[in-house]
C-alpha cells in the first residue's frame, strides 16, 4: 500500500505525461512562414499578378530549397508576399484559434526545427518552419 501511495505521489508530482515520455502540447508556438500569394487569393495586393498554379509551382520550389538547407529566414525574405517577409517570415508566437485552421494543425504538427510541406490557406500557399 506504501509503495502504491508513493507511485500514485511521484506520478501527481512529476506529472504523469513527463513520466511517460508524453509532451503536452503547448499552448503557443513560434513559427517563420513563406507565404506565396495568387491573384485573388485573401489579402493579396495589385501587384500579385500569378495564378494559383504558378503560386502553387513556386511554393514547392521554396520548400525543395528549405529541405536542401538554405536559410529560411533568406527564402522568406526573398520569395514571401506576406507582411513577415522583412523579418524573414517571423511570426509573433500565437496559440489555437488564431491562424487558419490549415496553417494552424500544420504549425502545431511540427517539431522544433521541422519544416511543413506545402499548405494551402485562403491567403495562399505557406511553407512553415516551426522555430519553438
Amino acid at each position: 500500500m506504501k509503495m502504491m501511495n508513493f507511485v500514485v505521489y511521484f506520478l501527481v508530482l512529476v506529472g504523469a505525461a513527463s513520466f511517460f515520455g508524453c509532451e503536452q502540447e503547448p499552448k503557443e508556438i513560434t513559427a517563420r512562414h513563406v507565404l506565396v500569394m495568387y491573384e485573388g487569393s485573401m489579402r493579396a495586393p495589385e501587384t500579385v499578378l500569378r495564378s494559383k498554379e504558378e503560386a502553387k509551382a513556386l511554393a514547392e520550389e521554396v520548400l525543395k530549397m528549405a529541405n536542401a538547407g538554405k536559410d529560411f529566414s533568406a527564402l522568406a525574405k526573398e520569395y514571401s508576399d506576406g507582411p513577415t517577409k522583412v523579418r524573414g517570415g517571423l511570426l509573433s508566437p500565437f496559440g489555437k484559434g488564431v491562424m487558419a485552421p490549415e496553417f494552424e494543425i500544420a504549425a502545431f504538427a511540427l517539431k522544433k526545427g521541422a519544416i511543413s510541406d506545402v499548405v494551402e490557406t485562403g491567403f495562399g500557399f505557406h511553407i512553415i518552419k516551426r522555430v519553438k
